[in-house]
């Protein structure tokens, strides 16, 4: 056990040095931070899976190396999907690799009320505007990567007609779809996240596994996101390569409104794995239609899944810290993968033998009656893990593979008129 916060199991290895850990040594050093915070802040609409594993051991191994935290916050914006059987699995996933926030548990929902003021102050500074284009129009009116986007007809609207609007529609006054709160930022600019991006829309019918019904109103990721970082004093808030191209509406939000601090998003590559499908979507369309038999079904990349089959906490940690951290965007090889767990057995498993494909044999020379008692060490290499007793008698199985008739060159097993040692037992002669 590692004393202090965050509590962790000894890792398998020693973590490498990466691009993030050389910020957080240059920003300690420069004293702009007098210790680091991160947080893990996954959505609660499925199981983790062996991704979200690269940034768990990341962001708390972070959090150990240099004396800091790390928060578990839940990312429920979206109650559709969500529910509380999720954000369990997530809980005990995380706990089953050994990591442990303490009572540094969040969920978005907490700071609902606080959003909202912060979206207030944003009217009320000019920078957001109630906009009632449909979300078809508002796509189309975005513009494309080689084109700039339109102004909405409700861009110019006054902040105190937008105080109005919006305090109505979080009164539930506004049908789904019919009317959103954006930022006021730039519709031409290069950057298509920043042509006024939705901060609000309306859900009606919804029941947050948090909050109930008393919200109709929820915020987008990309405007809480920032801004619950900011409120938790995170430091240093990690995320793969896909929300690069939205660290400036991260920044945005956070220097707009009166948070008590300024987090800095840092990116870096995500776990593709060969072989494997790392898309939640996909995950869960295999769950929901029935394709598995569930979230831990063994055949599915889930840590739950994982688990079942045979995968140790220690195994993908060590796998995690031997992929490294970059920002450049690979595809891990799955060999990496079950080297990684054969090691960790390798030096953890007590030893069985099993026969697949038996073939019967006869010892002749040995009386029917008898029973030998063999002792075979549990582990070759562990005398710690004591022996086990075997027993011998007249009739045992050998598999199939270990015997030809009529051997190919170079064949080293059972033949006719040959001799070999029987594992932990005797010399036999066919």
């Amino acid at each position: 056990m590692v004393s202090g916060y965050p509590f962790m199991t000894e890792p398998a290895t020693t973590p490498r040095t990466n691009f993030i850990r050389q910020i957080i040594e240059g920003d300690l050093a420069a004293g702009r931070h007098s210790r680091i915070a991160t947080r893990f802040p996954p959505e609660p609409n499925g199981y983790l899976h062996i991704g979200h594993a690269k940034s768990i051991v990341l962001n708390f191994g972070l959090a150990l190396a240099y004396g800091g935290t790390c928060n578990l916050r839940f990312d429920d914006t979206n109650p559709h999907r969500e529910n509380r059987d999720f954000v369990a699995a997530i809980e005990a996933d995380v706990r089953w690799l050994g990591y442990d926030w303490g009572e540094r548990v969040y969920f978005a929902s907490d700071y609902f009320e606080q959003l909202y003021r912060f979206a207030v102050e944003l009217i009320e500074k000019g920078l957001a505007y109630v906009c009632d284009l449909t979300p078809e129009e508002i796509r189309d009116y975005r513009g494309t990567l080689t084109e700039p986007g339109r102004d909405s007809p409700y861009r110019t609207r006054s902040v105190a007609e937008n105080l109005d609007l919006f305090r109505r529609m979080r009164a539930g006054e506004f049908p789904d779809g019919t009317r959103t709160l954006r930022a006021r930022i730039d519709m031409a600019s290069p950057n298509i996240n920043l042509r006024d991006p939705v901060l609000y829309r309306v859900r009606h019918g919804v029941i947050h596994h948090q909050t109930g019904n008393e919200w109709c109103l929820y915020p987008t990721y990309d405007y809480t996101h920032p801004i619950s970082d900011a409120l938790e004093g995170i430091t240093h808030s990690l995320c793969t390569l896909e929300f690069e191209d939205h660290r400036p509406l991260y920044d945005w939000c956070v220097e707009h409104v009166s948070v008590p601090s300024q987090p800095r998003q840092i990116e870096f590559s995500r776990l593709n794995l060969e072989y494997t499908v790392m898309s939640k979507r996909r995950l869960t369309l295999l769950v929901e239609e029935g394709h598995v038999t569930g979230w831990d079904d063994p055949r599915l990349p889930t840590l739950a899944g994982l688990r079942r089959r045979g995968y140790t906490a220690g195994a993908i940690r060590d796998f995690c810290e031997r992929i490294g951290v970059t920002k450049a965007d690979n595809r891990v090889e799955m060999a990496l993968l079950e080297s990684a767990i054969r090691d960790d057995l390798d030096a953890t498993a007590p030893r069985r033998m099993a026969v697949l494909r038996p073939l019967k044999v006869v010892i002749e020379d040995y009386p029917a009656d008898r029973v030998t008692t063999l002792k075979a060490a549990n582990h070759p290499k562990d005398p710690g893990q004591g022996e086990r007793e075997i027993p011998f008698t007249r009739e045992l199985y050998i598999d199939r593979a270990d015997f030809a008739e009529d051997p190919p060159k170079g064949f080293k097993r059972l033949v006719p008129g040959g001799e070999v040692r029987l594992r932990h037992g005797y010399v036999i002669r066919c």
